[in-house]
């Protein structure tokens, strides 16, 4: 049995036991996480989308609360002697799938 669901702009394929990084949610190592937002769920029936989805929901424990590697933006005018850097680091949950209904 596996789902799709849908947190932080992205779209994710899960099942039990998964450990998945999303963008940031909210909560502390421990905590109970509910995605209601479930866009397909699949078990030994096949494929079910839209209404029949609508009460579905994925339930996981926040692992740890991590940041992304660090990605460098340059920008550069030639002939100009301008030149920028700057990084940027992501901030995520580590969730891991305790349950899909």
């Amino acid at each position: 049995m596996y789902a799709i669901v849908r947190t932080g702009g992205k779209q994710y394929r899960v099942a039990v036991n998964d450990i998945l990084r999303v963008e940031l949610l909210p909560g502390a190592k421990g905590d109970e996480v509910i995605l209601n937002d479930v866009v397909m769920l699949s078990d030994d029936q096949g494929p079910k989308t839209g209404t029949e989805v609508a009460a579905a929901s994925v339930t996981g424990r926040i692992m740890q609360q991590v940041r992304s590697k660090k990605v460098l933006v340059f920008k550069k005018r030639r002939r100009k002697n301008y030149r920028r850097h700057q990084g940027h680091r992501q901030d995520l949950t580590e969730l891991k799938i305790t349950a899909i209904q």
